[in-house]
């Protein structure tokens, strides 16, 4: 992942703070041309993340490996949700790190029956009706075996509770569901489990600043109006999570704000347009700015963060399952944990036998 840092505002982004009053009227083309560092997210130009469809009556869809095979970590892991496009993501980032996917794997209805070939390793998905006795069973083949949920809102809850039942760790990146419950299931288990609705590593950074910011300096932009923007993907239909607790902050430094005042664009004619999302991105992208501007319309502040592709969350979901494996290992007290824990971990699960 690179990160490439652009100065000043591109037009396009410029037009849509004007039109969204994101700027003082006054004062829009002193602020424009001084105004903040521009950090966008980009993959690689040279990775390929093609997936071909196969002929065969079983679907298969086969991943092309872009790197020489990495070293065996010997640590086994059950991808939910494969089919999708993150789960995908997931298992490309796993196999490129020398995790081992097992052959079988959850997923919906529609899903059941299908086969999936990553880089030579086929993986069969199972659909709910057998899907306890699959997990039990490949649990039973791999001890030390990691699940990884990235399903759909609706199931975070039941899945939960099927690897709690089990007795598998698990790591859910899945958004959604009732988080109260959620938690609840996994104390009451004991078993090990890494949970965030965020896995970009960086981008938990940022939070995890923005809340320390918001506790220690409580009421710093009191009275200041803040006004929110995220670009999502058309098939992303929610609030991002990640929106919402960086909102949180903001209200606890005193910015007046109306959750129903965020604006969420979809169309992707706005995003390239208006956004300025790269077009080949439009089906994979999380594009968040907060501006906040003073009482009278004199100071302003703004903070963006903008992620092209999945790479980002599935290398944090990589560091997730290495650093759940190491607490399994190690047989840790604690037993549930959030990406915050992972950061602070550092690179340190690399170590110990992984």
């Amino acid at each position: 992942m690179a990160f490439v840092v652009k100065s000043p505002f591109c037009v396009s982004r410029t037009t849509w703070r004007g039109n969204n009053n994101m700027l003082n009227p006054s004062s829009d083309s002193r602020i424009v041309k001084s105004v903040g560092i521009r950090i966008n997210s980009r993959l690689p130009a040279g990775r390929d993340f093609s997936v071909k469809m196969s002929s065969a009556q079983v679907e298969s869809l086969q991943l092309v490996p872009t790197v020489a095979p990495p070293k065996d970590l010997g640590i086994p892991i059950m991808v939910n949700g494969c089919t999708g496009k993150m789960g995908r993501a997931v298992l490309e980032a796993a196999m490129a790190a020398g995790l081992n996917p097992v052959p079988v794997a959850l997923g919906g209805p529609n899903d059941s029956g299908k086969i999936l070939d990553f880089g030579g390793k086929q993986i069969e998905v199972h659909g709910p009706s057998d899907r306890e006795s699959v997990l039990s069973s490949a649990f039973s083949d791999y001890p030390n075996l990691i699940v990884v949920d990235y399903t759909l809102p609706a199931a975070v809850n039941d899945n939960a509770a099927l690897y709690c039942k089990v007795g598998v760790p698990f790591v859910m990146g899945t958004t959604g569901g009732d988080r109260e419950l959620l938690y609840k299931t996994v104390a009451d288990s004991n078993v090990y489990a890494v949970i965030s609705p965020q896995m970009g590593k960086q981008v938990v950074a940022f939070l995890a600043a923005m809340e320390i910011m918001a506790k220690q300096f409580p009421d710093a932009f009191s009275g200041y109006n803040l006004q929110v923007m995220e670009s999502h993907q058309a098939s992303k239909v929610d609030i991002s999570g990640t929106a919402k607790a960086v909102i949180t902050c903001f209200e606890d430094l005193g910015a007046s704000f109306e959750r129903d005042q965020i604006q969420l664009i979809r169309d992707p004619r706005m995003q390239i347009e208006m956004v300025g999302v790269p077009e080949e991105h439009l089906n994979g992208h999380a594009f968040h700015m907060y501006h906040l501007t003073s009482p009278d319309g004199s100071v302003s502040f703004e903070f963006q963060h903008n992620v092209c592709g999945r790479s980002i969350y599935a290398e944090g979901t990589v560091d997730a399952v290495l650093f759940l494996a190491k607490k399994v290992k190690s047989n840790s007290d604690k037993r549930i944990y959030d990406m915050i824990d992972v950061l602070r971990e550092g690179n340190k699960f690399w170590l110990c036998g992984y």
